[in-house]
């Protein structure tokens, strides 16, 4: 309801209306003397609150407004406009003359005076006085009262009827009997003020007590003057109306401006609870920035860091480190950068409902500039991630490489050992011709052996010139080796130039050589070549990744074997050659022969060498074990595509899904966000699985499994897969949030909000975004008739960012923009002018005194000081301070 206060909401009262009062009063000419006992003081005491304004007072009603000036005063008073200066005289014409200018003043505010003239007012006369004093009162503290469209005595009634209704034993149905209790004036008091009266020990029995309690209460703390008499009231049958109208109009009056004042305390508070919660998210969404993007600057160095580890174990602790990073560190950071995201757009879309100016982050704390860090960190993060695998497969085939080196070597250094001191010896010089022949079969077949050595020392020096170029760690080491095998070959072909050169010439005086020994020379060469190959190849080393590699190195070992019959008759062959020597030598007495002229290998070493072929079991079962290996790796492989094939296309499905949804929302906003907390339930239900296919990713990592044909989703696609589903479905919530705000606040209904949503959904063909065409074939659609410079705009309003589409939210902002009800600077600066009396400043006490102590102290941290003139020290602007509410401003 509204009140009406003097000076506000003028209304005025029909000549008729007047005419009407006046008739009233000339029948009741004839006063009840109770009556008329009670209007006397009412209206002596009513007059009196207003005179005392200007320091005077009556005693006498009838005999002191004679002369006209003390009822000019109370005009001037009551009315707070001047009337034209009185006659000073003292004769009867000059307070006619008086009292003529005040009725003319009464009349000139649209009250016709019957019957009431300034000769009976002049003279005395009680009743016309009283008269007077009422169709005063009527138009200057009744008239203005209005409560839902009925005003004066209608307005006052219903107005004390609202207030005393939640009282027991109040029914007020006029101003006569309805207050003879007392407890109708006392419910008045405590719904207004119930620190004054204890009304729950007020009885109906005692109505003097009652009547007396009120006016007591109302004299002292309201500043309502005594105006009727407890026993007169409770002692006539009808108390005077107009007497108990004109103090329960003071009520109304002394009541009035406190509700008004309240309800601008309210409305200021409102304002202010809401910058105050605006502030509070800034100031969250900062610190949750800088957080984030100082955890992004002290991890991207870590990530940056590119220096490798001499040992597998060492890079192995830091694709640990690394893998931490993604399973613990790196999550709640996704979090919070989704959880920034959407506090962002939550603090936006309540400043752009409540008028307040865009939220603008701190230089480098855009939303933007923590998604290009966050860019930066996942670049920096792939990178490290390749690298890291790259250095192990390095350190692997160092280690490989290593290892075979150090074989070759060891196998060469072996063969070479005493091969200096043989080339030295000059045993030719007493050997007889067959001797010397000999020995210079023996030292070809040394060459053919050295030749064939080659191969391997070339093979040598490649493997260190490849350990060289992979930077192995201990390059140094394996340079030393190296190069003291290749000074010893170089060494080794000097002697054996030099003694071919010797038993060359040897040879001339040389004519006999047994066909026997050159024949075993000459084979068991190389089948003794073919024996150390076939050693090697037992001990070497190898490097597979796949079933089907290990199954070609048991292809290959099954091929050598097969081999093997046939080298086993070479060697019975070669050993049937030396038996033969032994033989002849027995049958012509020749001493007998356990070494071959032509060459250093014995038939013994043949059998040790033969002996060593035994390997082959121990070779059988290593490939074995490396076969069991890879199908181990195999079924991994097998199992993580399994999960994958179906996590891949499951999140996938989800992210289109959520898509559709984001773009097709229909049925009421709860509903809606029903669905959604749905699907987000079941998406977290989901991650289980990922935690399963993230498990079996660790074993593969653990094996050194890196490339599985069986599935085209790496674990990093199902990572991304997943982060951009979480962060589709909060963003679609957090619009449909935004939508519960915005209808809320505007006071939209399902209906309306569906209607905008078929409309946008209609024009738009970007997937929740409309280009500036389809924004104007929509508003034509929905009635608008739009010129270019009103389009153009609108558009400023709608794409403030010129970013050339119109979200669905800036759509449903511009619908409903200019039909909702909202606060604004105007207003406040109306709340805080009735707080302040009407003054152009504001004291601090006065804050404290009308607002919550916490809203109070608000205010008088932000407002400036008042620079207008005549004000007291101490006070504030509060125009400035309310425009900088919805201004450029840092609130």
């Amino acid at each position: 309801s509204q009140r009406g206060r003097p000076g506000t909401q003028h209304q005025h009262v029909s000549q008729l209306q007047y005419m009407e009062q006046e008739e009233d009063w000339d029948r009741d000419l004839l006063l009840d003397p109770a009556w008329e006992k009670q209007q006397r003081k009412t209206f002596t005491a009513w007059c009196n609150s207003h005179l005392r304004k200007a320091g005077t007072q009556i005693e006498n009603i009838e005999e002191d407004f004679r002369n006209g000036l003390k009822l000019m005063l109370l005009l001037e008073v009551i009315s707070g406009e001047r009337l034209p200066r009185p006659d000073k005289g003292k004769m009867r014409f000059h307070k006619i003359a008086n009292v003529n200018k005040a009725l003319d003043f009464i009349a000139s505010k649209g009250v016709k005076l019957v019957s009431i003239g300034a000769e009976e007012i002049v003279d005395g006369n009680l009743k016309m006085t009283l008269g007077m004093i009422w169709t005063i009162i009527l138009r200057f503290a009744i008239q203005d009262i209005s409560v839902e469209e009925t005003s004066a005595k209608e307005g006052l009634l219903l107005w004390c009827q609202r207030k005393t209704a939640p009282y027991r034993n109040v029914n007020v149905q006029n101003f006569h009997t309805s207050w003879k209790d007392g407890l109708a004036l006392c419910a008045l008091i405590h719904r207004h003020r119930p620190d004054l009266i204890d009304y729950a020990k007020l009885r109906k029995d005692d109505p003097v007590g009652n009547l007396n309690t009120a006016f007591e209460v109302a004299e002292k703390y309201l500043d309502i003057p005594k105006m009727l008499d407890a026993e007169d009231i409770v002692n006539t049958p009808k108390p005077d109306e107009k007497a108990v109208m004109t103090y329960v109009s003071c009520f109304y009056h002394a009541f009035a401006g406190a509700e008004q004042a309240e309800t601008a305390a309210n409305r200021i508070c409102k304002v202010l609870a809401v910058n105050q919660e605006n502030e509070k998210l800034m100031e969250e969404y900062e610190k949750l920035a800088s957080e984030l993007l100082e955890w992004i600057r002290r991890t991207v160095p870590w990530l940056e860091n590119r220096v490798g580890e001499p040992s597998m174990s060492a890079m192995q602790r830091k694709l640990e480190d690394f893998r931490d990073y993604r399973r613990l560190h790196k999550p709640p950071r996704v979090q919070e950068k989704c959880q920034l995201e959407i506090n962002f757009n939550t603090l936006q879309t309540k400043l752009r409902l409540s008028h307040r100016p865009a939220f603008m982050p701190s230089e480098g704390k855009l939303v933007s500039d923590i998604a290009n860090a966050w860019r930066g960190l996942e670049q920096v993060e792939k990178g490290y991630e390749d690298w890291l695998l790259s250095e192990i497969r390095r350190l692997q085939r160092l280690q490989h490489l290593a290892e075979k080196f150090r074989q070759k070597a060891s196998l060469h250094e072996a063969w070479t050992r005493g091969k200096e001191d043989m080339l030295s010896q000059r045993d030719y010089e007493s050997a007889s011709l067959q001797e010397v022949r000999a020995l210079l079969r023996r030292h070809e077949a040394f060459e053919s052996d050295l030749a064939a050595h080659q191969d391997r020392v070339e093979h040598i020096a490649a493997l260190a010139q490849e350990l060289n170029e992979l930077d192995y760690h201990e390059a140094a080491l394996v340079n030393s080796r190296c190069q003291a095998i290749c000074d010893q070959w170089d060494n080794l072909g000097t002697l054996t130039q030099k003694r071919r050169d010797a038993l060359e010439r040897m040879e001339k005086l040389l004519e006999t050589i047994d066909q026997l020994q050159l024949e075993f020379a000459r084979r068991a060469a190389p089948f003794n070549n073919w024996l150390d190959g076939a050693v090697e190849d037992l001990q070497d080393v190898w490097l597979v990744h796949s079933v089907e590699e290990t199954q070609s190195l048991l292809t290959a070992h099954e091929q050598f074997k097969a081999t093997l019959p046939e080298a086993d008759r070479e060697r019975g062959a070669i050993m049937g050659i030396q038996a033969e020597i032994q033989k002849i030598c027995q049958t012509y007495g020749l001493r007998p022969i356990t070494t071959c002229p032509y060459i250093s290998l014995s038939p013994q070493d043949i059998n040790n060498k033969w002996d060593k072929v035994s390997l082959v079991p121990s070779r059988d079962q290593t490939l074995q074990e490396e076969l069991a290996r890879q199908q181990v790796n195999e079924r991994l492989r097998r199992q993580f595509a399994a999960q994958a094939n179906a996590v891949g296309p499951w999140i996938q499905a989800k992210v289109e899904e959520v898509g559709r949804l984001a773009a097709g929302l229909i049925g009421s906003l709860e509903d809606q966000m029903a669905g959604l907390r749905q699907q987000e339930q079941n998406i977290i239900n989901y991650k289980s699985n990922i935690d399963r296919l993230e498990g079996d990713h660790q074993l593969l990592q653990e094996s050194l499994v890196f490339d599985n044909k069986h599935t085209v989703y790496s674990m990093e696609h199902i990572r991304v897969g997943w982060e951009q589903l979480l962060t589709s479905i909060a963003r679609t919530i957090n619009e449909v949030e935004n939508q519960v705000l915005t209808r809320d606040a505007k006071g939209l209904s399902q209906e309306q909000l569906n209607e905008f949503r078929a409309s946008f959904n209609h024009f738009d063909r970007r997937n929740g975004m409309m280009e500036p065409d389809d924004f104007r074939a929509c508003l034509i659609s929905m009635g608008y008739d739009l010129g270019e410079v009103e389009f153009a705009r609108i558009m400023t309003m709608v794409d403030p960012n010129a970013a050339g589409v119109v979200t669905f939210q800036a759509f449903i902002d511009f619908m409903t923009r200019e039909t909702a009800e909202t606060d604004t600077a105007e207003q406040v600066v109306a709340s805080f002018k009735i707080l302040a009396g009407d003054k152009k400043y504001i004291t601090a006490e006065e804050l404290r005194r009308e607002l919550p102590a916490e809203q109070a102290e608000y205010c008088i941290r932000r407002m400036v000081p008042y620079k207008g003139p005549g004000a007291p020290a101490g006070a504030l602007d509060y125009v400035a301070f309310s425009s900088a509410l919805y201004g450029e401003s840092d609130l």
